[in-house]
């Protein structure tokens, strides 16, 4: 039988196992294709200077998946997982039209 204080215990490292798991998965992951139909219908590029400037005319060479709200990873980090992109990573130079500027 499971005690309250033992369960108290429990709970914390297995959060912090699952946590460890679904980061370490999000690593191995495989890097977005832009042809992917979702990728392709937000614009998606490997290279931000590379963006077609007469489809999306807002869009700054300085904006990039490194420096959006969505990006997941450090902002050093070559690839690292988006939040609109599940299962796959982004290279930190690419862009798409869904970037946030990150906060702070």
């Amino acid at each position: 039988m499971t005690t309250r204080r033992r369960f108290i215990t429990i709970v914390p490292l297995a959060g912090s196992a699952l946590l460890a798991a679904h980061t370490a998965s999000a690593q191995g992951a495989p890097t977005l294709d832009p042809k992917d139909p979702q990728a392709a219908a937000l614009g998606y590029v490997v290279d931000t200077t590379k963006v077609d400037k007469a489809k999306f005319p807002k869009h700054t060479n300085d904006q990039h998946c490194g420096n959006c709200q969505l990006y997941q990873g450090a902002a050093t980090a070559e690839k690292a997982p988006c939040t609109l992109f599940q299962g796959k990573q982004v290279l930190n130079k690419a862009w798409c039209s869904a970037w946030v500027k990150k906060a702070g």
